[in-house]
Formats: C-alpha cells, structure tokens, sequence
C-alpha cells in the first residue's frame, strides 16, 4: 500500500475516501480535537483503528496529510483536479493530524510499534540519596509512552541494555547473512559517535568524581 504509483494507486484508494467523505471529515475533526486537548494516546489507537477498520481510507488520509505534490498530481491524473483539491484540504484543515498518522503508517509499512522520535528529561539533585537524578520519558510524537526517574546508574543501565539489544539484532543479522540498508547503517555510525562523545564525557566527571573528597554532612 505504501506504492501509490502502481496503476490502480492512488485512484482506487481515493475513491474509496470520496465515498465516506463526510463521516471521515467528521472523525477527522474529533481527532484534531482529541490532539488540541493531549489526548495524543487516544488519538494514536483511534488512528491504528481506522487503519485496521479501512485501509484505503487511512492511507488516502495519510498521503494528504503530506501535502505530496506527487500524491496529488496522480490523483488529478487518475481521477480530476476536484478530487485533488478536496485532499489537499485536509492538510490545510487537519495539520495537527499529519505526526499521528504518519506514525501509524510508519508502524504498518516499516514494522514498528510506537517509534521513539524524541527522549525529555530534567535532572535534580537528592540529598537524601546524594545522588543525582534524571526523570525521562521517551516520546513517540507527542505521545508521552511512560515516565521514569533513577540515578545516573540506573539511567545508564537501561542504556546498556538497549545497546546490548542493539548488538544482538546485528549479530542475528550478520550470523543469518541478512543486509542492513545504508541508510540504517549510516545512521547506526551517527549514534556510534554520539555514544562515544557522550562516553569520553562521562569517563571525565568520574576521574573528577573520584578525586573529590565525600562530604561528611
């Protein structure tokens, strides 16, 4: 579903939406309405629904909401210019929708599940513990997936495990002589570097760390 340029695509998808346009346009503005409130957990399983429920509907939604030239310029081809500008007036009218969807769509065509976009975080001190601590959330778009607080130690723990879950799918893809595309690799290499740089940071404070004397207080 992902090629809109076989034949059929996007004209029989379209065509399907232009059938049940008024009761999409209806959820799409609950939807947007969900997203203004912050209710982005909501709207992601309302999104994941419609894709499940109708598949052309959800992608005809998906594409106009990326405002794609090429998407519209084949809808003109294949059906008429009208048809074109009633999609492109849903990105004009529902550009809160775009992230949302286009999440979801990420999940079915790549096989992801909730993708991390983005990590917040705020550190603070507890003297109580003498210790640091981070409170993080990833995020996946605007959805918060959960919230978590630790020391540093603990931070760090998850980050090890991911790693080692990250050098474990490569030695399955390697054992199995499976490719890895360039674009994955090349940003494989980019997180390398930033690991590192981060890395040769934190061996610095813990020599510092070292040196200063505890603090009896």
């Amino acid at each position: 579903m992902e090629d809109v340029d076989g034949e059929e695509m996007p004209g029989a998808i379209v065509e399907a939406f232009l059938e049940r346009e008024e009761g999409v346009r209806a959820l799409l503005e609950e939807l947007e309405k969900l997203t203004i409130e912050g209710r982005h957990e909501e709207v992601r399983d309302r999104v994941r629904n419609l894709a499940d429920s109708d598949e052309s509907v959800f992608y005809t939604v998906a594409f106009s909401l990326t405002n794609s030239r090429q998407f519209f310029g084949d809808v003109e081809a294949q059906l008429d210019v009208t048809a074109a500008d009633r999609l492109r007036d849903l990105a004009d009218t529902f550009p809160a929708l775009a992230e949302p969807f286009n999440i979801v769509r990420t999940e079915r065509a790549d096989d992801r599940l909730n993708p991390v976009t983005d990590t917040s975080y705020a550190v603070s001190y507890h003297r109580g513990v003498e210790s640091p601590m981070v409170t993080y959330s990833p995020l996946s778009g605007e959805q918060e997936l959960y919230e978590s607080r630790g020391t540093p130690s603990e931070v760090l723990r998850v980050a090890s495990d991911l790693t080692g879950a990250t050098t474990d799918a490569l030695d399955v893809a390697m054992d199995n002589d499976y490719s890895v595309n360039t674009e994955e690799l090349s940003a494989l290499i980019d997180r390398r570097e930033e690991l590192e740089t981060e890395l040769s940071k934190l061996r610095d404070q813990l020599d510092e760390l070292r040196r200063t004397p505890v603090s009896d207080e």
